[in-house]
């Protein structure tokens, strides 16, 4: 069976957007090839990338598929057609009988008689004939590559209905040899692609055949893997640092956002080092390398210390020879040079004006429309932080409330800095570096500087505690008042990162030293019960993502940990972790299949039976044993709990396995006699209360 080749050249497509495309454009035309039976039968489910390749770069998108089909298989398919007392009556065929017949192109006598549920119906086995694969791609691929989800389109054809991330500017689409004629956006597909703009030049590219589409481009200086390209500028990145002789065990320092922007930014990677004055090393490292990062997509260089070196290396989208080098190099210092400049200009301008002069300049930055100027922003955070200082102070944490004060004031002053509105990633740290060196005091200082952390899933939370009120008490007035406001997330839209804002709240509770819970966040922060209740539907979500992804959680263990409280973040997370180490045990999925079982039948019994002891019960008796052994583990279990040992806890619990199998075995729980029954389910709610504090452990999904 032949290979399938779709190319689809674009002008330049911004870095961010390639990789969901690219992998979307496989996982579509996949799908679309096992719906339509094109695939070959061993080569897995249409999600499955082991079936195809996709390649990408900035002027195009491709995929590659092996041993496709150049037709679809005949399929037979039998129809049923009316009743037999309906199709025959006095053995003479009816019209209904005939109108049957000529449906499916067969002479009354091929007709056959089935017996269904319903009686004996008509019946005829038909054939439909599988079309070609080229007929079938043709119809069907532009509207796949138009469905491509894009973060922005564009229309570039006037009065044309098709939009795009970016003009398409040719196709190729091959099975096998042959050309499959698919058309979109006024192109009409052919085998003809294009080179590196430079290095090859326009010169059209046949590809022969589709297997041949990776080493054709690679001729023409475009890597089309880009995983190839990755690793290639890993390699050149590493070989280029160790050639630095100037700088003790240098190093390029590592940056994998950085590595996969500029793997989508070129077709044939080469690295380049540059150099620049010793004496902008005085600048803060955050200033230096963000200037080089965001702003120029440079790597840092650095010694074994950790200490910038002044050089930088750069990807170039050109093969780099003896001649253009030194013009290249040129012109990325002379760009970077200035940079810096503008850099030292405005730390040193801004410092002109200390941090608590600024204060009163918040007033002509708004936050929100409806929710006023920073200043306002600044003076509820201040609020918010003091009564979470007040919350954490009772039980005893060590929070400095002067600094925590101080901090809410100033956080949002940086944002009054010429440097902050030149390089605006470095809001919060050019408030913390500008407190340090104004001799604010180092908690102060930050504090500021964290206040933004932790922004991805990848970043850690605040350093100090005074940091982490900050922080929530920063998030928590933007999600509470935006809720006020009725501008919650709504499906994929979330304007006001509010879903981020909430990520950084779980996570902040669950992983620092702080006492503070959820509700007490809630209780601070918001006062409308509608607008509460609404808050803690978000939350649960946003714990229940934290413990899913950020701590691959299973679902079942999640839920589990939650239904037995959720407003600890730090103690939930804990819980579900233990849950998680021991839900294999064989022992542990026994007494979870048998607490759902106590849990069903207290449902279905309708009542809750009333605190208080149980029945006495001789020992030697399914009941006797089961209440023994419950009383037995009971405070072990508790003091365990106490001392926040939950896998002990759970490995102590899973012990009462024997007693609950033996109790289950012989004991009929809803006995005929009232009292029997009564006991029996009490002794039952007992055991349901006292363990499942730590997890519900009815909602772990057992095996069979």
């Amino acid at each position: 069976m032949p290979d399938f080749l779709l190319e689809i050249g674009l002008e330049e497509v911004p870095a961010r957007m390639i990789a969901s495309a690219q992998a979307e454009l496989l996982k579509r035309t996949l799908a679309l090839l096992a719906r339509e039976q094109l695939l070959a039968s061993d080569a897995g489910a249409a999600a499955s990338n082991t079936a195809g390749l996709s390649f990408s770069t900035p002027r195009r998108l491709a995929v590659l598929i092996r041993d496709v089909r150049t037709q679809q298989p005949d399929i037979t398919e039998q129809i049923t057609g009316p009743a037999v007392k309906i199709a025959f009556q006095d053995g003479k065929p009816t019209a209904a009988a005939e109108a049957f017949a000529r449906k499916c192109g067969l002479p009354l006598a091929d007709l056959k008689t089935i017996t269904t549920p319903r009686g004996e119906y008509l019946a005829a086995a038909t054939t439909r004939k599988g079309r070609s694969a080229a007929e079938l791609l043709a119809a069907e691929l532009p509207r796949e590559i138009a469905a491509l989800y894009w973060a922005k389109n564009m229309y570039w054809r006037p009065g044309k209905p098709e939009r795009f991330v970016r003009p398409v500017l040719w196709l190729v689409c091959l099975l096998g040899e042959e050309i499959v004629p698919v058309e979109f956006a006024g192109r009409r597909a052919g085998r003809v692609t294009y080179g590196h703009r430079v290095l090859h030049g326009p010169a059209p590219i046949p590809i022969s055949a589709p297997s041949h589409y990776p080493s054709q481009m690679e001729s023409a200086f475009v890597l089309v893997d880009v995983e190839v390209r990755r690793q290639r500028i890993r390699k050149a990145l590493d070989r280029t640092t160790r050639a630095i002789q100037t700088v003790a065990n240098p190093r390029w320092r590592e940056d994998e956002e950085l590595v996969d922007s500029v793997t989508h930014l070129c077709e044939w990677p080469d690295v380049l080092l540059g150099n620049f004055e010793p004496a902008y090393l005085a600048l803060p490292e955050e200033v230096l390398v963000t200037v080089m990062r965001d702003h120029q997509k440079y790597f840092a260089i650095e010694d074994g210390s950790g200490r910038m070196a002044a050089h930088f290396l750069t990807i170039t989208n050109i093969a780099l020879t003896a001649e253009n080098s030194s013009i290249i190099r040129q012109g990325n210092e002379r760009v970077l040079r200035a940079r810096f400049n503008d850099a030292r200009f405005f730390w040193e301008f801004d410092q002109r004006t200390p941090l608590t002069a600024r204060v009163a300049l918040l007033e002509n930055v708004t936050f929100q429309k409806d929710l006023g100027s920073y200043a306002k922003k600044s003076e509820r955070v201040r609020a918010l932080a003091a009564e979470f200082t007040a919350v954490a102070a009772e039980r005893e944490a060590a929070l400095d409330a002067e600094a925590i004060d101080q901090a809410a004031v100033l956080a949002k002053t940086d944002l009054t800095t010429e440097l902050v509105k030149e390089f605006t990633e470095l809001q919060g740290i050019i408030g913390g570096l500008y407190a340090s060196s104004q001799g604010l005091g180092s908690r102060v200082a930050d504090a500021i500087y964290d206040q933004y952390l932790p922004a991805s899933a990848g970043d850690a939370i605040p350093r100090s505690a005074e940091g982490c009120v900050l922080g929530l008490a920063d998030r928590m007035d933007t999600i509470a008042n935006m809720f006020a406001l009725g501008m919650e997330p709504s499906g994929s839209k979330d304007p006001f990162a509010l879903r981020r804002a909430g990520n950084a709240v779980v996570r902040i509770l669950a992983e620092s030293t702080l006492s503070l819970r959820l509700s007490d966040l809630l209780e601070a922060a918001v006062s409308a019960a509608d607008v509460r209740a609404r808050l803690e539907a978000f939350f649960a979500e946003r714990i229940e993502f934290y413990l899913r992804e950020g701590c691959n959680q299973a679902y079942d263990v999640v839920q589990a940990a939650m239904a037995a409280g959720a407003d600890n973040l730090r103690d939930l997370r804990a819980r579900s972790q233990a849950v998680s180490e021991v839900r294999n045990g064989a022992d542990f999925q026994a007494v979870s299949a048998a607490f759902k079982r106590m849990k069903n039948i207290l449902d279905q019994a309708g009542i809750s039976p009333p605190a208080g002891a149980t029945a006495s019960y001789a020992i030697g008796t399914p009941e006797g044993d089961l209440e023994f052994k419950y009383t037995e583990i009971k405070s072990k279990v508790d003091e365990l709990r106490r001392r926040h040992a939950y896998r002990e806890a759970l490995e102590a619990i899973a012990t009462i396995r024997p007693q609950v199998d033996a109790f289950f075995e012989k004991v009929m729980v809803m006995d005929p006699d009232p009292e029997i029954r009564f006991q029996r389910l009490r002794l039952l709610q007992f055991i349901v209360q006292s363990f499942s504090s730590i997890a519900d452990f009815s909602k772990i999904v057992t095996v069979g």
